[in-house]
């Protein structure tokens, strides 16, 4: 039934099943399946220092080829920034043989998950759209995350049994997990572009700090949240980038504005530049000030309008 959760339980289901993709949510997620019974396998090659770690720490096996990989699972999950997805579905659908599953978990538009998916259907190949939502298993504070699943061959998603992981079954219609990832990204992702894009106007403009005196009488909470994310947004901006045009051509493909996250594009790319955007999720530092974060992002700005 569409909506509705499916609860987990613990259990060993001895299946193998295919990442790619070995970053922070692809390893997330490939450690929650080995800890659930899973053989997850991967194919590194090409990939630096810091994914091969994240991968080895998740316990996932490397087989060196893509090939090798599709070979040996029935389900192949692809984790990968949103900019590589379409070739990563293609390079699948090409080599994929038959009773091989291929789910996309992109952040992607549901026009572009459909096109993508035309390349396994014409092959007679099973595609299911995955939306993930939530922070990657395994990470401290972690909540749960959901896997939000369409398309007519989503049972074979649907039937994992992972502790961390809650699949949301939204029927048989590819693009609605997708859609429903670009709207919740398009608000969490979203607001805090927007959060920070105005402390970086508000600082050219010379009233940062009262507009965050203002922010601590009158909106404390609005105040607590850009304290709490904005320092830390460059870790993971060069790939809301394009994540951001994604949402942009949704939006317009309903008639809905693109311009809030072209805009929302232009700050993450902004971010990027900065000199904190070397760090990665693992590298974050526990505490930074936020007067820290806009300081380096301020040098940023400057360097561009200075360009």
């Amino acid at each position: 039934m569409p909506g509705v959760a499916v609860a987990m339980q613990p259990n060993v289901m001895h299946r193998t099943i295919g990442i790619i993709g070995s970053g922070d949510m692809g390893s997330g997620v490939a450690m929650a399946l080995v800890r659930a019974g899973c053989r997850v396998v991967t194919d590194l090659s090409g990939r630096s220092a810091h994914s091969k770690a994240l991968a080895k720490r998740a316990g996932s096996e490397d087989l060196g080829s893509l090939p090798a990989v599709l070979s040996a699972a029935d389900l192949v999950f692809s984790i990968v920034p949103p900019a590589a997805a379409a070739a990563v579905a293609a390079s699948v659908a090409a080599q994929c043989p038959a009773g091989v599953t291929f789910a996309d978990c992109n952040a992607i538009a549901p026009e572009n998950m459909r096109r993508l998916a035309g390349d396994f259907i014409d092959r007679k190949r099973e595609v299911v759209d995955v939306g993930i939502v939530g922070m990657p298993p395994q990470r401290e504070q972690h909540r749960g995350t959901r896997f939000f699943v369409s398309g007519p061959a989503r049972a074979r998603v649907l039937s994992l049994e992972v502790p961390g992981i809650e699949l949301i079954d939204l029927g048989a219609t590819l693009g609605r997990a997708s859609a429903m990832k670009m709207a919740y990204a398009a608000l969490n992702k979203g607001v805090d572009a927007l959060l920070t894009t105005i402390l970086l106007a508000a600082g050219q403009l010379g009233v940062r700090d009262v507009l965050v005196q203002e922010l601590e009488n009158s909106q404390p909470q609005v105040l607590q949240r850009m304290r709490r994310r904005t320092p830390f947004l460059a870790a993971t901006a060069e790939r809301y980038v394009p994540e951001m045009r994604e949402i942009a051509a949704t939006f317009d493909s309903v008639g809905a504005s693109p311009a809030f996250h072209e805009g929302a594009g232009w700050l993450y790319g902004l971010l990027a530049e900065s000199s904190l955007a070397t760090e990665t999720r693992d590298s974050l530092p526990a505490k930074r000030s936020l007067d820290e974060a806009l300081a380096a992002f301020d040098a940023a700005l400057v360097k561009r309008l200075n360009a």
